[in-house]
C-alpha cells in the first residue's frame, strides 16, 4: 500500500511537470499595467518628483515603496496560473533603478526577469517600460520612440517603447508600448494630443507592415481613451473583430469584446467601468496562419479579490490602489492589468 501511494504521487509529480513543460514551451502570456506613479522615495533635481518625496505631499517613505514593489509583483505573479506572465508592459516608471529592484529586488527576481527602458522627457518624469523572462524571451532590438506634437513644440511628452521579441520557434513579435496623453483637463482639449499619438503609431504599424505585410504586432498600453473613440477607431484604425465593415483592417482591437459585459474593465470612473488600457494586434496574429497566434483571438482584463475593494459611493467594487488624492491607501495601482495569450504552431490560436 505504501509503494502504490508512493507510485501515484510520483506519477502525479510526473504529470504535473510534463503539463507545466507543455503550457511554458507553447504559449506564453503577454500583459500591460498602469502601476500608478512607480516612483522611487529620493529626490531627483531633474524631476518633478519632491511630491513623491518623504517630505512631500505623498509622504512617500522607503517602507511604502518597498511596499508597493512587492505588491506590483504579488500581481504579476497572480497573473498565470502555471508560471509568471513572459512580457509585461509597463506605465508610470520614474526610472530605470525602480525597474531593478522589482526584477532583481522582489519575488520576481527567481524568473530572471530583465527590463527594457528609455528615459523620456515626460514633466511628470514617469516613462513606459517593458520586463520579460529572459529564459524564454528574447529582446533582439529596442528603441524610444519621442512624440514631438507639432501644435506645440515645447512640450515635454511621454515617449512610446518600440521592442522587437523573439520567440522559441523563431518567429518575432514587434511590440509598442503607450502611455497617451491624460484626459485631464478635460476629453475635448486633450484629444489632440491622443490623436497624434496615434497617428505616430499608425505610421509605424504601416511601415512594419510595409516591410512584411505578414508581420506580428503588438500595441499595448494605456491610451487613455476607449476603443471607440475617435483617436483609436479613426485615426489608428483599429477595427473590431466581429464587425464585417472592418474585414480588410490591418489592426484589430481585442478589447471591443469586453463592451458587451457589464462591469468589466481596466480601470473605474465613478460608476463606469471601462478599458482606457488597450491590446491591438494585426492580422497576421489572428488568422491562424503564422507560427504564432493569439489563443482564442481575444484579451481580457486580470483582476483578483485581493485587487478590488468595495465601492461604498457608487456599489460593486472598485480598483483598490495606492494613493486617492494624497491620501495613502496601500493598495495596488488605480488600473488592472490587461494580458492575452500567444500560441506557437500554425493553427493553433
Amino acid at each position: 500500500m505504501n509503494m502504490m501511494r508512493i507510485w501515484l504521487i510520483i506519477s502525479c509529480i510526473y504529470l504535473f511537470n510534463n503539463s507545466l513543460s507543455a503550457q511554458d514551451t507553447s504559449t506564453y502570456l503577454i500583459g500591460f499595467y498602469n502601476l500608478e506613479n512607480l516612483f522611487n522615495p529620493n529626490d531627483d533635481s531633474l524631476k518633478n518628483d519632491d511630491a513623491f518625496t518623504p517630505t512631500g505631499s505623498y509622504h512617500w517613505t522607503y517602507k511604502k515603496y518597498v511596499k508597493k514593489i512587492n505588491n506590483i509583483a504579488k500581481v504579476i505573479l497572480a497573473m498565470n496560473d502555471w508560471s509568471p506572465p513572459d512580457i509585461i508592459g509597463l506605465a508610470e516608471i520614474e526610472e530605470e533603478s525602480v525597474l531593478r529592484k522589482m526584477c532583481h529586488d522582489s519575488p520576481l527576481n527567481k524568473y530572471r526577469y530583465r527590463y527594457v527602458h528609455y528615459e523620456s522627457p515626460d514633466v511628470r518624469g514617469v516613462d513606459v517600460a517593458l520586463i520579460y523572462r529572459s529564459d524564454r524571451i528574447k529582446i533582439i532590438r529596442s528603441k524610444p520612440v519621442p512624440i514631438v506634437f507639432p501644435f506645440d513644440t515645447a512640450a515635454k511628452n511621454r515617449d512610446l517603447l518600440y521592442a522587437v521579441a523573439q520567440f522559441s520557434c523563431g518567429d518575432s513579435l514587434h511590440i509598442i508600448v503607450n502611455h497617451w496623453t491624460s484626459r485631464f483637463g478635460g476629453y475635448a482639449p486633450t484629444i489632440i494630443k491622443r490623436n497624434y499619438y496615434a497617428s505616430v503609431v499608425r505610421m509605424m504599424a504601416d511601415s512594419i507592415l510595409q516591410e512584411n505585410p505578414r508581420a506580428n504586432i503588438l500595441i499595448m498600453g494605456d491610451f487613455n481613451d476607449y476603443c471607440t473613440d475617435e483617436s483609436i477607431s479613426d485615426v489608428l484604425r483599429a477595427g473590431d473583430l466581429d464587425n464585417p465593415e472592418h474585414a480588410d483592417y490591418q489592426l484589430f482591437d481585442l478589447m471591443f469584446r469586453l463592451l458587451k459585459l457589464e462591469n468589466v474593465g481596466s480601470h473605474k470612473h465613478e460608476d463606469f467601468w471601462g478599458c482606457l488600457d488597450q491590446m491591438i494586434v494585426s492580422r497576421a496574429l489572428l488568422d491562424g496562419q503564422n507560427p504564432l497566434s493569439i489563443v482564442n483571438r481575444e484579451a481580457d482584463v486580470f483582476v483578483s479579490d485581493f485587487m478590488v475593494e468595495p465601492d461604498e459611493k457608487f456599489g460593486g467594487f472598485k480598483v483598490f490602489r495606492t494613493f486617492l488624492g494624497p491620501r495613502y491607501l496601500g493598495g495596488y495601482a488605480d488600473h488592472l492589468p490587461v494580458y492575452l495569450r500567444i500560441r506557437q504552431g500554425i493553427g493553433g490560436g
